[in-house]
């Protein structure tokens, strides 16, 4: 680490302790060359997860927006917020596992389908009627003929 005051990259750590609830380490540092006491702070570096939306445009990331598509979806059906908030942990944990940087909106789309579909199969088709932008209900009865082939 370099020292702020004589520029000598050559120092000592004299204290550290974790701050912040463990995510940062404060350490206080002396140059061995001046003698200056000084504070750096290290924290794990985050890449931020990228979306890359049907158009080609790429967004961070938002948990939130996960959890807003599915409150829509579930309005005035009978899903607690507890078991959302599960879904969206289980999507985001998946997420992070299986991509690194970039992750397509569709595999977000299917990840939040497949949930639904276990959790509330109206919730799973109002969903799907607006990620899919069905446009006819013919594309309704057909998603609605699949649920009912899966249940025999």
């Amino acid at each position: 680490m370099r020292c702020p005051r004589c520029k000598e990259d050559n120092s000592r750590v004299v204290d550290s302790r974790s701050v912040a609830e463990k995510s940062v380490i404060r350490r206080r540092r002396e140059c061995l060359k001046c003698f200056m006491r000084f504070t750096t702070y290290e924290r794990i570096e985050e890449t931020p997860l990228r979306v890359i939306k049907k158009n080609g445009e790429r967004v961070r990331f938002e948990r939130s927006r996960v959890l807003q598509g599915m409150l829509r979806a579930t309005e005035k059906r009978p899903v607690s917020m507890e078991q959302l908030e599960a879904v969206t942990d289980r999507i985001e944990g998946q997420i992070q596992g299986d991509y690194d940087r970039e992750v397509p909106s569709s595999v977000i789309g299917s990840l939040i389908m497949d949930e639904l579909r276990e959790l509330d199969q109206v919730a799973y088709v109002r969903f799907a009627s607006v990620y899919r932008e069905f446009t006819d209900v013919d594309q309704f009865r057909d998603e609605l003929e699949t649920l009912e082939a899966d249940e025999t």
